[in-house]
This record gives C-alpha cells, sequence and structure tokens, in this order.
C-alpha cells in the first residue's frame, strides 16, 4: 500500500515550547502527514501536562476515525498512547486501537504477522515481527527500531522499501512493543540474542541489519555478534547513553551524580531524581518510559542499566559494511557521537558516514522533519554497496 499523503519535508519548531514535546509533535507529524500540521498543533500545541496531551489527542483520534481515516486516526491513537503510563487502564485498549487501525490501512494478512519464539534467563515469550517478502529481492533488511517505538510506527517509510523491492522483517526486541506489553520482555543491552532469534526464525542469511534511533546503537552489538548480518545501518549513531543523560545536567551536577553513581548511592539519586522529575515535564516522560522499557522501578536502577548501554566495547568487532546517519543537531544525541563512532570503527569493511543538516529540514533525531531524504540516502547506499560487493 501506498500512502494517501505526503510526509513533512521541514521540522517545525512552534508546535510547542517545550522542545522535547516539539519534536514528539514533529515525530507524529511524520506519520499522519504535513497537511495535519494545524490540527496537532491545535490539539496538543499547549498541552502543559501528559494528562492534558493524552486528552486532546485521544479526541483528535476519535473525531479522525469519525471521519473515516482509519490510518491516520490509528497513529493519532499512538500519540495519545505514548504519554500514558502503565497503570493508566487506558493504555492497553489505546494501543490495541492503534495496532488495529493501522494493520486494517495497510492490509497486513495473517501470514506477514509472526510471533518470533524468545528465551533469554528466565525472560520467555515472543518477539513481533512483520515479514514483508519479495521475489527477486535486492535485498534483505531486518529492521528494529528505539527504545520508545512501535514497529507499525515505522510502517509509513519501510513501505517505500518495500515499494523500491526489498525484502523487509520488521521486529520488536526485548522492551519494545508487543515484546514488553503482551509479554513483559524488559530491555537488555545483548540485542544480538533478539537478533538471533528472528534470523533462525525466519531462515535468513546475508541481510542488512537497520537499526533506528536507539536501535542504531544495537544494529553495531548485533553485527559484533551476528555475522549473518553482512550489512549495518544506524538511523541514527548513538555512541554511549549513560552519557546522553549525564549531559542533560550542569557540569557540577553532572560530576556528582557520577560520584554518586559510583559509589552506589541509591536513595540520595532517587530522592534528587524525584524532584527533578516533578519539576520538569519532559525528564519525568524521559525516566518513566525508561523505568518502563527496562523494566526496573527506580531511577537509580535505570542509570545503572543505561551504563551497559553503548557500542564503545564492541565497535571494534564490527567488520561489515557500516552507513552511520546523523542529525547536526540532534536534541537527544550530541554530535560528537557521531565522529566517535566513526573514530571507533577501526575494523569495518567500508565506513560510509553521513550528517544531516538544517537546510535540509533533516538536522534533528532520525531525520524528524524530512525522513524522506533519510529514505534515499538509505536506498541509494544499499544500491551501491550491493553492486560494489559483486564486483569484488
Amino acid at each position: 500500500m501506498k500512502l494517501t499523503y505526503t510526509l513533512p519535508t521541514r521540522y517545525y519548531d512552534d508546535l510547542h515550547k517545550d522542545y522535547q514535546v516539539n519534536f514528539q509533535l514533529n515525530r507524529f507529524l511524520s506519520y499522519v502527514g504535513a497537511d495535519q500540521y494545524d490540527e496537532l498543533k491545535a490539539a496538543a500545541g499547549e498541552a502543559k501536562s501528559h494528562e492534558e496531551w493524552v486528552e486532546k489527542l485521544l479526541a483528535l483520534a476519535d473525531k479522525t476515525l469519525e471521519d473515516g481515516e482509519k490510518l491516520r486516526a490509528g497513529y493519532y491513537y499512538r500519540a495519545a498512547e505514548f504519554f500514558m503510563w502503565r497503570s493508566n487502564p487506558d493504555k492497553k485498549p489505546t494501543r490495541q486501537k492503534f495496532l488495529r487501525l493501522v494493520r486494517e490501512g495497510y492490509g497486513i494478512s495473517e501470514n506477514q504477522y509472526h510471533l518470533v519464539p524468545y528465551e533469554d534467563g528466565g525472560m520467555k515469550g515472543h518477539l513481533p515481527a512483520y515479514l514483508f517478502d519479495r521475489a527477486e529481492a535486492k535485498d534483505t533488511l531486518v529492521i528494529m527500531g528505539g527504545g520508545d517505538s512501535y514497529v507499525e510506527e515505522w510502517f509509513p517509510f519501510m513501505m517505500g522499501l518495500v515499494n523500491s523491492g526489498y525484502k523487509i522483517v520488521l521486529f520488536e526486541a526485548p522492551g519494545q512493543g508487543g515484546a514488553l506489553e503482551e509479554y513483559n520482555l524488559t530491555m537488555t543491552h545483548e540485542y544480538h540474542k533478539a537478533a538471533k532469534a528472528v534470523l533462525d526464525y525466519f531462515g535468513l542469511e546475508d541481510v542488512c541489519f537497520l537499526g533506528i534511533s536507539g536501535g542504531g546503537m544495537a544494529a553495531l552489538r548485533v553485527a559484533a555478534f551476528e555475522k549473518r548480518v553482512r550489512r549495518v545501518i544506524c538511523y541514527d549513531v548513538l555512541y554511549d547513553v549513560f552519557d546522553l543523560m549525564l549531559r542533560k545536567l550542569p557540569p557540577v551536577k553532572r560530576t556528582l551524580l557520577k560520584s554518586l553513581m559510583s559509589v552506589r548511592a541509591k536513595l540520595i539519586i532517587n530522592s534528587v531524581m524525584k524532584t527533578a522529575m516533578a519539576r520538569d515535564m519532559s525528564l519525568e516522560g524521559l525516566l518513566r518510559q525508561g523505568m518502563l522499557i527496562y523494566g526496573v522501578d527506580t531511577p537509580y536502577d535505570y542509570l545503572k542499566k543505561l551504563s551497559q548501554v553503548k557500542t564503545s566495547d564492541v565497535s571494534r568487532l564490527v567488520e561489515q559494511d557500516v552507513l552511520l546517519l546523523a542529525g547536526q543537531e540532534d536534541f537527544i544525541v550530541p554530535v560528537d557521537h557521531f565522529y566517535k563512532q566513526i573514530e571507533a570503527l577501526k575494523n569495518v569493511r567500508s565506513l560510509t558516514a553521513r550528517l544531516f543538516t538544517r537546510v535540509e529540514q533533516a538536522q534533528n533525531h532520525c531525520q524528524v522533519g524530512n525522513i524522506t531524504l533519510a529514505l534515499d540516502t538509505i536506498r541509494n547506499w544499499l544500491e551501491f554497496t550491493k553492486g560494489h560487493a559483486r564486483r569484488l
């Protein structure tokens, strides 16, 4: 299926006064189409709390569904559900509406949706996955998203790759989407275990692994241990997650938090973080979501988990063809992560790095604002890399 509406080709700075919430509105605008700017801004542009965000986005979703626009309504339900915590009784039914409407909108058949068995230590469940097969496909792409995404969010963009002749497997790892919500599989830094389960289940060899957002970091961790992956796309680069948390603090507080973490001052850290969350809507959302994904109950335990999520310890093991993407003004990942990652990949077969700018309207995280440009870059790299490999 092709989209009947146009994706945005610019990043809006005026959707919300909070820059992080503004990014999320740009993100969801990418799912519902450029012509929904006025509706989305009117609905959530003045939201002062997560509760107000949820109320206004649910109303917009209901109205859009009444107007007969199932696909857009589905993504509006996802936007509302994004800031619903697990304790909210409306979270699960809203998620189910999102899934039903998006699957119906794209005509997903039963044989395209799979549940991949997964077991790791005490965790046992399934990884939701979608297979979009092609006869004589140009390449096989195995794709996973980031920490807070649902794989169905990427349908508007990945269908473009399917229509371009690629075989696609989209899956959710522990800590993501249905793996978390339906099977209580919480996130681990050992992403290669989930990738192995998916490759085994579908009988895949010689694939390109594409990681989106935090999945860009996961992609390199997968490539370090899973050599059936021959090509790697980091969309975007993420070198060290704990470093991201530290950078949100002023230098003095940054040093203090590192010191408190080093002596395991759990009670002090939790007390300070609780106070900070009460004052900052964005920080509250970030920490709540993080604790949910990693299956922990306190900010301290969340930060401890994050200290393991990095690529510095595995980059030397990556030997594949690699494409790194980054935004020059990424509000989540500092641009120096891009350069650190380039430097760390000492043993790769080939390395291509692309930094997107404000002039291109692709300067932010995962090129939200002009995702089409990122996808064109990915397609061009895939064509060149496969063609070059055939000549060697």
